[in-house]
């Protein structure tokens, strides 16, 4: 079967959602300049490209996919919008991936798009009624008491704690050393390679580093931050050791092996597998434990032979479950931050995963990588990426 291949990786920097830098910059406009930048970073002509596909979730409608392909010149192109709610970003991805092993496509341009500062308000009449709920949100499940469908802190944060028998101080733990990484990282340059700047405030700033990280995190300040449901009984989850609202956008190509040997051009990686799944909703949060032993077993590989893992820290309680239940070295997981610090823009962050496990594969000279993340409504995806 021919090897789908990542000829490039690019992504904006992220920005605080509401309040930040990219306040004002639309998820139209955020995946305009990745889907440009993968284009032209590639080494591929625009002709050779066959497809986009982005994730977005976006409530109405439309193919921000498409758009972004008008924008960037690549008119002959089609686009593809896919809402797998967290794991928008990595299920795209993997279409990509499948289309090419498949042989349907050559080159495919994949990622995802969020803007939470613009993303537009919906209302919803209720059945029978002439009461409407704003804003709405469309619902993955049946919501019931200890699974509500629109508050993820008791969905995912708050049951996976519960049921992983996880301490608030060890989430909050995880949390400061997620902000302490990813604060290393950027003072580092580990990202410069991946992160395409973004114009804004009328053209006349730039918009090139990671926001959210706090600098001044502290194990003290964490402990200080209030519940999220003081009415819940040994509630533990805070805005701290949960994931930030965010704004930014990625974008791969992926491509055929065979086509980047015609052009002479040298992978970042190569997908090797892919797996999602679905469990209870109660259990969100301790999915990707299960889709990352599903994507290694099609993979025909070991946790073992993993060398570097990414599982989204949707909460801390959701990286903290997978570390001990899957026995990792929490030296190897989240190396750069990821959700807490970082910030998770939700449709795209599961290209983000990928561009910068691609990047660090290359800098370590090769090795086996992992990008994890639940998905509302009790589903998980998991990515093996090798180089």
């Amino acid at each position: 079967m021919i090897d789908a291949v990542i000829l490039s990786a690019c992504r904006t920097a992220i920005g605080t959602a509401r309040k930040g830098s990219l306040r004002d910059t639309s998820a139209f406009g955020l995946a305009a300049v990745v889907v440009g930048e993968a284009a032209r970073r590639s080494g591929l002509p625009a002709a050779s490209i066959d497809d986009v596909v982005l994730g977005e979730t976006l409530a109405g409608g439309g193919v921000i996919a498409r758009h972004a392909a008008l924008q960037a010149g690549l008119t002959d192109v089609p686009g593809l919008a896919h809402n797998r709610h967290c794991a928008s970003g990595l299920a795209s991805v993997a279409t990509a991936a499948g289309s090419i092993r498949a042989g349907m496509d050559r080159a495919v341009i994949a990622g995802g798009t969020h803007s939470s500062s613009t993303a537009p308000v919906s209302r919803w009449r209720i059945p029978g009624t002439q009461e409407w709920q704003d804003p709405w949100s469309s619902p993955s499940h049946v919501s019931t008491p200890d699974a509500p469908h629109n508050d993820m802190s008791i969905l995912v944060g708050w049951n996976t704690a519960r049921l992983a028998g996880i301490s608030r101080a060890e989430m909050d733990a995880w949390a400061v050393q997620s902000h302490r990484r990813a604060v290393r990282a950027i003072d580092a340059g580990c990202f410069a390679e991946e992160i395409v700047p973004v114009e804004i405030a009328g053209g006349t700033a730039v918009f090139d580093t990671d926001e959210h990280p706090r600098r001044d995190t502290s194990e003290e300040k964490m402990a200080s931050l209030k519940v999220l449901h003081p009415e819940i009984e040994g509630f533990s989850i805070t805005a701290g050791n949960s994931s930030g609202v965010n704004d930014a956008a990625a974008a791969v190509t992926v491509a055929s092996s065979t086509l980047a040997e015609e052009y002479g051009l040298t992978p970042l990686a190569t997908v090797r597998a892919w797996a999602s799944v679905g469990v209870d909703p109660v259990r969100t949060g301790l999915a990707p434990i299960t889709a990352i032993r599903k994507a290694l077993d099609r993979a025909g590989l070991g946790l073992a032979q993993v060398d570097l893992f990414e599982i989204n820290e949707a909460f801390a309680s959701v990286t903290v479950a997978a570390v001990r239940e899957l026995g990792l070295d929490p030296e190897r997981v989240n190396p750069f931050g990821s959700g807490c610090s970082l910030g998770h823009p939700v449709a795209t962050t599961g290209t983000r995963m990928v561009a910068t496990l691609a990047y660090e594969l290359r800098r370590r000279g090769g090795g086996t990588a992992v990008a994890a993340m639940c998905a509302g409504g009790g589903m998980a995806s998991a990515m093996v990426l090798t180089a």
